[in-house]
């Protein structure tokens, strides 16, 4: 953000707040051009926001308003200087539901608590389109007040020039061009009478007290109802397990059915063509962002993009015959080259021991899995009762020789071993991040520090895994 707009926002915001900014916090950008700063001043926070397109800005905050006067989630406008393109707005936090995912995913199962947002969100989904489209301004709407047959040709024209071409996908131009018209049409008897919010996805949703809240709808329109459910239950990087999407495409019908009837047979049919339009304006997305201009960490989402269009091709069962434009999605989930981009090396699990004091508490997990285990060694004999092994800890070797010869320590970190080595295994295979292991005595400075350094040995030995050791206490004394 260029130095002057950044004093506007100031200005701006000690103006409306009658309140001074003592911190400014730049957010980073998404895959808009829009850019953010977080406002901190003595009274309040809020987030100043620029953005050169004026039509954009008039879209996002008509919509704004017109949300909250419904009473729907939305960041609320607090002031705004329209000849600047700089307006202030309701801090959310950092958390979207795309962070939240990765932070509950658990292996290849899907957390309930997740399961239970996205029900919320689906709940609001359905009130985003039926009573957000009631009285809403469609004049507004930015760069068309409709997903029509234009914009459904831009999205796959797309997909062509900035996806298919620029991964060198083959296909004979003129009948991909026919199977875009009758694809469209298709689409297009779908009921569109609807908000069609376009980018309802994980990284537009705020999640605040475990409550969703929405941003990013200025590119929204009239539309079907299937697109905005189709780019929430596909989104790619939220990885979402097919059983999961099926249970909560069968809520959304729930939900959909108190408002409106809907015909479920009908309903899913074009539920499967929109998926489809989806996964491949996102994919061209990608190829716009990554391929052309050279942003890598879009095209992470390609693996993630690939595995749907394989999932949606193998269930679609729609009225209409597309060869050529089947042919190369074929050929798109077959390239060897799209499966290697993107593709990140598998992390190695990161294993924190630590050694510690009862006397100060067990140390706090600060990863989010709050996993791990603590062992209390105070059952094992003590050095420390000694005089000639106060002053030592369990790194010296005279105490290391009592630990070998006058305790029990090789019996408790044989059963330790055994028990960790069996979670290391299991994290590992999972893609898990995360293992804590702590270590407690008395003073943290014999027993604990002998088992942790114990064990820190015998893990980088047996397994690939990256290890941070602490000894909590000596670090505390300084020794």
């Amino acid at each position: 953000m260029k130095e002057e707009t950044k004093n506007a926002l100031i200005q701006l915001f000690e103006e409306w707040a009658d309140d001074k900014v003592v911190e400014t916090e730049i957010l980073p950008q998404s895959g808009s051009y829009r850019e953010y700063i977080r406002l901190i001043g003595e009274k309040r926070t809020v987030l100043g926001a620029y953005n050169a397109d004026k039509k954009e800005n008039n879209a996002f905050i008509s919509f704004s308003k017109h949300f909250a006067s419904k009473g729907l989630s939305v960041p609320e406008i607090y002031h705004e200087n329209a000849e600047q393109d700089i307006y202030l707005l309701q801090d959310l936090g950092n958390t979207t539901l795309f962070d939240y995912i990765l932070h509950l995913r658990i292996g290849e199962g899907f957390a309930t608590d997740l399961v239970l947002i996205y029900k919320k969100i689906i709940t609001q989904l359905v009130r985003f389109q039926t009573e957000g489209s009631d009285g809403l301004d469609y004049s507004a709407c930015y760069p068309r007040d409709s997903f029509d047959k234009q914009s459904m040709i831009w999205d796959l024209h797309y997909f062509k020039y900035y996806f298919l071409k620029l991964a060198k996908i083959p296909f004979d131009e003129q009948l991909l061009e026919d199977d875009f018209q009758k694809f469209s049409d298709y689409l297009l008897d779908a009921p569109r009478d609807y908000f069609l919010y376009r980018d309802f996805q994980s990284r537009n949703i705020m999640l605040v007290n475990g409550e969703p809240w929405f941003i990013d709808y200025q590119g929204g329109r009239k539309g079907a109802l299937q697109y905005d459910l189709a780019s929430l239950l596909y989104d790619a990087k939220a990885d979402l397990p097919q059983e999961v999407r099926d249970e909560l495409f069968d809520f959304y019908l729930q939900e959909i059915q108190k408002v409106q009837d809907v015909d479920p047979k009908a309903f899913g049919s074009f539920f499967q063509g929109y998926v489809l339009v989806r996964i491949m304006q996102a994919m061209g997305a990608y190829g716009f962002r990554g391929f052309y201009e050279r942003k890598e960490h879009f095209l992470k989402s390609i693996p993630f993009a690939l595995r749907n269009l394989e999932t949606i091709l193998n269930r679609m069962d729609i009225p209409v015959e597309l060869p050529e434009l089947v042919k190369a999605l074929k050929s798109v989930i077959a390239s060897d080259f799209l499966k290697e981009v993107g593709k990140e090396e598998k992390p190695k699990l990161h294993v924190e021991i630590n050694s510690f004091s009862y006397r100060r508490g067990i140390p706090l997990d600060k990863t989010t899995n709050g996993g791990g285990f603590v062992f209390d060694c105070r059952a094992i004999h003590n050095p420390g009762r000694y005089q000639e092994y106060v002053e030592m800890t369990g790194k010296d070797q005279p105490v290391i020789d009592f630990f070998k010869e006058k305790s029990e320590m090789d019996e408790f970190l044989t059963s330790v071993f055994s028990i960790v080595d069996m979670s290391v295994d299991k994290y590992i295979a999972r893609n898990f991040a995360n293992l804590q292991v702590s270590f407690g005595c008395t003073g943290g400075r014999h027993r604990s520090v002998f088992s942790a350094d114990s064990l820190a040995k015998h893990l980088q030995e047996k397994f690939d895994v990256n290890i941070s050791l602490r000894h909590i206490e000596r670090e505390i004394e300084g020794s």
